[in-house]
């Protein structure tokens, strides 16, 4: 047996246990691993700094480098998500559905954990913190695999986070960390132990491990993010919402990639917006329109992730050129427009089938922790069980429970009893 094997029927061990812990031995530990990554600072900060100069003399790209960065304000992010999430209701226990079915005969339907999850995310020391918490709030064992860039800090901050849980009361095996790639192919093969995987990564690596995996797989591919500036927009409003959600942070999946502004705004509010963007140090591509116009750059393809300082623009011919545009291009992810037509924001917000769609507001907002979720382990372009950022809610499944008096199917199919399905406000 291999020593992943081992640790993965640990984990499942340790899943049924989480599954019962009360809420405050969850926070209490929540709060002994905000203190402990406080406590031990200095060694985070030392191995984060060691991950930073690799990256730099490897030459890795900047966007990388500085989702790489771990030092005092991400961990002060990171500790403020931590207590936040011992705030939230516990997402375990809680009852979805009451029907009487007879008398002495009741149905539940209440949330319970997944098990044991697989997370693979990206170079983000902090994305590691945030996963591990919201597992341990909803009661699911994990195991982790990190970008190799930050394996110094994901190590340190792995250890801090399981030790201190062990020490608060979690069973051991309740947290592992993953630091070989060659691990991810063996992971994908426990479904004997692994209840669901969510992959982090580019299109072609979330496609590989729903192709090689028989474990349940959740996940988004990437983030082609679209503000969509309407004829009866507010140009100061769209401008600010505009710089926001291109340069805010330019290097995740909820910044905008492309803009797409009405013909009407062609000669004015489209002026304005190219001279913002650039006087910003933003990149522009798009369609022969912009290029001869603006100067931009070809636009080769329009569903494009930048992930950088770079954006497409293109000028379309009204609302439902922009909503076909984006349902054809976008991933699902998160869109928005930008008006002061109430009727048009509506039919925007009901025609884009993306997992989150935003009126007025920059499509940064889309986000665990700004939903008010603690944090998230990730955004889900899926449709089915968890949608847009996943919190706690998207990481509990649920059980029916049945509790009787003696009853007997037998009484129902010989019709000496019939069924009163009485349904009840939860």
């Amino acid at each position: 047996m291999s020593e992943l094997i081992e640790k993965a029927a640990t984990a499942k061990q340790a899943s049924f246990k989480l599954a019962t812990l009360p809420s405050d031995l969850k926070n209490k530990a929540l709060e002994a691993i905000a203190a402990a990554l406080e406590a031990n600072k200095d060694s985070i900060f030392e191995a984060n700094s060691a991950d930073l100069q690799a990256a730099e003399e490897a030459r890795l790209e900047k966007p990388i480098i500085k989702r790489l960065k771990f030092q005092d304000e991400k961990l002060r992010d990171s500790v403020e998500g931590i207590k936040s999430l011992i705030t939230l209701e516990d997402p375990v226990g809680k009852v979805k559905l009451h029907t009487t079915l007879d008398d002495g005969l009741e149905l539940y339907r209440v949330t319970c954990p997944i098990g044991v999850i697989g997370v693979i995310f990206e170079s983000r020391p902090d994305a590691l913190v945030q996963i591990a918490s919201l597992c341990l709030k909803s009661g699911n064992a994990v195991f982790l695999k990190g970008g190799s860039e930050a394996a110094n800090s994901n190590k340190i901050l792995a250890d801090i986070i399981y030790k201190a849980g062990v020490e608060s009361g979690l069973p051991e095996g309740w947290l592992n960390l993953m630091t070989t790639r060659g691990e991810i192919s063996e992971m994908l093969k426990l479904d004997e132990y692994l209840d669901l995987i969510i992959p982090r990564g580019s299109n072609a690596f979330v496609q590989y491990i729903m192709q090689n995996t028989s474990i349940a797989v959740l996940g988004h591919a990437d983030g082609v993010c679209h503000t969509y500036i309407h004829k009866d927009a507010d140009p100061a409003k769209a401008l600010k919402v505009a710089v926001d959600a291109k340069t805010q942070y330019v290097s995740v999946c909820n910044a905008t990639e492309t803009f797409l502004v009405d013909r009407e705004l062609e000669d004015t509010l489209l002026v304005q917006l190219v001279d913002t963007l650039r006087n910003a140090g933003v990149e522009l591509y798009g369609d022969e329109s912009m290029q001869e116009k603006f100067g931009a750059l070809p636009a080769e393809e329009w569903h494009h992730e930048y992930l950088d300082m770079k954006c497409s623009i293109k000028v379309v011919s009204g609302l439902d050129e922009a909503v076909e545009h984006i349902n054809r291009y976008g991933s699902g992810h998160t869109d928005a427009i930008i008006t002061e037509d109430k009727e048009a924001a509506e039919k925007f917000m009901l025609a884009v089938d993306s997992g989150s769609v935003l009126v007025n507001c920059s499509t940064r907002f889309a986000d665990g922790f700004r939903y008010g979720f603690g944090a998230e382990v990730g955004v889900s372009t899926s449709k089915i069980h968890a949608r847009g950022p996943v919190g706690l809610e998207g990481l509990v499944s649920y059980k029916y429970k049945i509790y009787g008096s003696g009853n007997i199917v037998g009484d129902y199919a010989s019709g000496a009893r019939t069924f009163k399905h009485i349904h009840h406000d939860i």
